[in-house]
C-alpha cells in the first residue's frame, strides 16, 4: 500500500475532524470490536421512532425509551452532521461516555452518522481510516439491497484494510459474519450498485435508497454512487447533498452522461489502485463537486 494513499485516509474533513474533541476520543479504546459497542449504545437509529411498540417501552436495547420526549425529532442528522457535533452533544448530555447512558441522553442520527463518527475516531488515533456509502441486504435480508454507510480502516499490524459497521452492532440483529473484519462481498458499494443496474445485473427494484418517496434502481444507485466518491475524497456529504447537475435534471440524464458515471465507477470498484485518476477527476470535473442542497 502507498504510504501517500495511506497520510490521505489519515486527513480529516470538516465532517470527521474532532476539533477539541481529539484528545477525548485517543483515550476511547483501541479495540475495534469494544468501540463499536460503547458508540452504539450512544445512538437510536431514528427509523425505530417510527415503532410505537418500541417508543414506548421501558426495557429494551435502546434504554427506556418513554423517557424520550415526544418532540424530539425522529433524524438529527441534519443537527449533527459532524463527528464533532454530535460528540458534543453527547457529552453535554452526559458528560460519562459509557454503555449505560440513558435513552433520553442519546442522540438519533443514522448509519451514516455512526459511520462518520468511527472513522472520526480512527482517524484521531492516527488511523487511516475513510467512511464508505453503498447498499446492504444483510439489514433486513430479504433481497433487497438497502442504502447503507459503514467505515473502513487500515489495519497496521495485517497490512489491509477492513470494513466495518458501527450501525449493526446490535444484539437484536442477527448478522451472520464478522462486523469488525467483513467479507467485502457482504457490501454493495456505490459504484458496484450502479455498473450492476446499469448492466441490468441487479433488478431496480432490488437497489433502495429510503427517502420519501423510496427510490428504487439507478436513481437510488446514483446516490450511493456519489456519496462514496465524495467520502473516498474524504468529504462526507449529507443526505441532501447531491451534484446540482442531476439534481437539476431531476436524476435523468442523456447517454452521454450516463457512460461518464460508468467511467468513474469503473475507477471505484478499485479505489487504491486507481487513486490518483480518482483524485484528478475530484480536482478537475467540477460539476461532481458542486452540490444542490437544502439552501444551494
Amino acid at each position: 500500500m502507498e504510504n501517500e494513499i495511506l497520510e490521505f485516509y489519515k486527513q480529516t474533513s470538516s465532517f470527521t475532524d474532532l476539533g477539541y474533541y481529539k484528545e477525548f476520543a485517543q483515550k476511547l479504546p483501541n479495540d475495534i470490536e469494544e468501540l463499536c459497542i460503547l458508540q452504539r449504545m450512544q445512538i437510536i437509529h431514528p427509523v425505530v421512532f417510527k415503532d410505537k411498540n418500541i417508543r414506548n417501552r421501558k426495557n429494551c436495547f435502546w434504554g427506556d425509551m418513554s423517557k424520550v420526549s415526544i418532540s424530539r425529532l425522529e433524524f438529527e442528522d441534519d443537527i449533527f452532521p459532524t463527528a464533532q457535533s454530535m460528540l458534543a452533544e453527547l457529552l453535554r448530555k452526559d458528560r460519562n461516555y459509557h454503555k449505560n447512558r440513558e435513552a433520553k441522553d442519546k442522540i438519533h442520527v443514522t448509519c451514516r452518522g455512526q459511520a462518520i463518527l468511527l472513522a472520526s475516531i480512527l482517524k484521531a488515533k492516527g488511523m487511516s481510516a475513510r467512511v464508505r456509502s453503498g447498499f446492504a441486504e444483510y439489514i433486513n435480508q430479504n433481497g433487497i439491497y438497502y442504502d447503507h454507510w459503514i467505515t473502513e480502516y487500515f489495519d497496521e499490524k495485517e497490512e489491509k484494510w477492513k470494513l466495518v459497521d458501527a450501525d449493526m452492532h446490535c444484539p437484536e440483529e442477527e448478522i451472520t459474519f464478522d462486523l469488525n473484519d467483513m467479507p467485502y462481498k457482504e457490501f454493495l458499494f456505490g459504484a458496484n450498485a450502479w455498473l450492476g443496474v446499469r448492466n441490468k445485473t441487479y433488478q431496480e427494484e432490488t437497489i433502495l435508497y429510503a427517502s420519501d418517496p423510496v427510490t428504487l434502481g439507478l436513481k437510488a444507485a446514483i446516490r450511493g454512487l456519489f456519496y462514496d466518491f465524495h467520502a473516498l475524497m474524504n468529504d462526507e456529504i449529507i443526505f441532501l447533498h447531491m451534484p446540482r447537475y442531476i439534481s437539476e435534471k431531476n436524476f435523468n440524464l442523456n447517454e452521454t452522461e450516463l457512460k461518464e458515471l460508468d467511467q468513474l465507477a469503473e475507477l471505484m470498484l478499485e479505489p487504491n489502485k486507481n487513486f490518483n485518476k480518482l483524485l484528478e477527476i475530484w480536482n478537475t470535473n467540477t460539476k461532481f463537486r458542486i452540490m444542490q442542497g437544502a439552501l444551494n
